[in-house]
Formats: structure tokens, C-alpha cells, sequence
């Protein structure tokens, strides 16, 4: 590792992306955000949405990411490409592959805008929480890489998963402080990882592990690039739900909350899992 790679965040070095003489960006997973399969898919979408916003014709902040998780990632290399759908005025529609090989790993479409002073109204209401410095920060995490990229300080829904499965489903309402470990000032990169930390619901609902998987995840950034500047690198409030189980596929519902009570993000995805 150069001295440069070794003096970015952890993120920042694994979203790191060369560009090649035909336009392709080469890249290599990272083992700082190792998951139980390939890596954390959080990092995924944040290297996706990165390769969007250094695309040469690149117009405005992101408004949505929806990410596809294809095929497994492997360890090492991989090539990714942008392509841009179609430009407006103030809209725009880009498309990011990542290829190991043939393999269509992960593909993801971006929408940036640029965004302009309009009426604004937050009908949302942030989850009623003490401060994140009056919560301990979770420890005994399981022996994954990306779990400790993260400072966790869970007000409800903690991963307790007892080995045994409930009686009767429990929640899967999960509210915590997240922070990057070690910190970084958040902004849209670090916001898309965020906005998959959450851990699987099913097992918190059914109290076992059982092989699970995002299939696909949209993320809705709410947040101008100047209120993620202004949170800085203090934690952000993270929940997380479920709505329904069934048929090898659930969804995961997720909000993220500036502790100013501003929703910079709010996403969703499709889990797979198999019985």
C-alpha cells in the first residue's frame, strides 16, 4: 500500500477508483469492510455513487441511488463504467456497472439534480432519543470486518440474536447512533454506506442467522451537500424496519436523521432469504 492509499479513511480508500485510457475505472475490494460474502454492500453503493459523481459530465448533488446487487463480489479487482441516460437542465440520469470478468457483479442508476431554493416542509418527526453520548458504544460485534468500521449505540432494537429462534416474531424496529470508525465528515459517500449498516431484520425478528441477502437497495438523499457539511463527523441518528416476511424476499425500511432533527436520507430495500 502507498503511503497516499494508507493516509485516506478506510472509505475513501476502498471506494478509490482509477481511471483508464478507455474511460473504464479499476478498483479493488477492501478488506477494512469485509462481510460474511464479498463486501459490505453499504461500500458497494457508496463506490457506485462515487464513480457517478466523478463522471466528467456530472451535473448537481444526488437526489437517488438504487444499487443491484447481482452476483457475489469477489475478493480483488474489478472495472466499472458510467454511462450517462439522459441530461436536462437540472436533472440528470447516470448508469454504473461493476464487472469482475463477464460477471455483471453490482449495477446502480443515480439521479443528480441540481437543486435550487424552493418551499420546503418536513412532515417527518425524529425518533425521541437520548443523546448519542449518553448511550455506550455496542461491543462483542461478530468477527466482521465493516461491523468495525462503525460506532453502534443502539436506544432500541439491539442485534441480540439468542441462537434459538423466538416463540413468536419480535420487532424488527431497530433506533441507533451511527458513527464512522474512525471518523470522517459525513457527506453523500459515507451517507449511502450508512444507509445499509443496518443489521438483517430477520434475524433480529426471528432470533436465528439464516443465508440472507440485498437484492436491491434505493436510497432518497434529502440533504444538501452544505447540511452534511454542517453535521460534520458527530453520529447520526439511524432506523431501521420491516413490513413484511414471506415467499424467500422481505423489505427493509430505513431513515437517517441529522441529531438537529433535519432527514438527510430515507431508504429501502429487498432482502432475500432462504428458510
Amino acid at each position: 500500500m502507498s503511503d497516499s492509499l494508507a493516509d485516506l479513511h478506510p472509505l475513501d480508500a476502498a471506494t478509490l477508483l482509477t481511471p483508464g485510457p478507455d474511460g473504464t475505472l479499476t478498483g479493488r475490494t477492501s478488506p477494512a469492510y469485509a462481510n460474511m460474502v464479498g463486501p459490505f454492500g453499504g461500500t458497494t453503493a457508496a463506490l457506485l455513487l462515487r464513480a457517478a459523481l466523478e463522471h466528467d459530465r456530472r451535473i448537481g448533488e444526488p437526489v437517488a441511488l438504487t444499487v443491484n446487487f447481482c452476483a457475489a463480489i469477489a475478493d480483488g479487482e474489478f472495472a466499472v463504467t458510467v454511462r450517462e441516460i439522459r441530461s436536462g437542465r437540472s436533472v440528470q440520469h447516470l448508469y454504473v456497472e461493476l464487472r469482475q470478468g463477464e460477471t455483471i457483479a453490482a449495477n446502480a442508476t443515480v439521479v443528480c439534480a441540481v437543486r435550487s431554493p424552493t418551499w420546503a416542509h418536513q412532515s417527518a418527526t425524529m425518533p425521541a432519543v437520548p443523546p448519542a453520548d449518553a448511550l455506550p458504544i455496542l461491543t462483542g460485534k461478530p468477527p466482521l470486518a465493516w461491523l468495525s468500521r462503525y460506532d453502534f449505540r443502539y436506544t432500541e432494537g439491539p442485534p441480540f440474536i439468542p441462537g434459538a429462534a423466538h416463540a413468536e416474531p419480535q420487532s424488527a424496529r431497530s433506533v441507533l447512533w451511527v458513527a464512522d470508525n474512525p471518523a470522517r465528515p459525513l457527506d453523500y459517500l459515507s451517507l449511502a454506506a450508512i444507509c445499509d449498516v443496518f443489521i438483517v431484520r430477520i434475524f433480529q425478528v426471528r432470533g436465528t442467522r439464516t443465508p440472507a441477502g440485498t437484492v436491491s437497495i434505493t436510497s432518497y438523499f434529502h440533504a444538501t451537500s452544505e447540511e452534511l457539511a454542517a453535521q460534520g463527523t458527530r453520529p447520526v441518528l439511524a432506523k431501521a424496519d420491516s413490513m413484511r416476511f414471506g415467499g424467500q424476499f422481505f423489505d427493509q425500511q430505513g431513515e437517517v436523521w441529522s441529531d438537529s432533527g433535519k432527514l438527510l436520507a430515507s431508504t429501502t430495500q429487498v432482502v432475500w432469504f432462504r428458510d
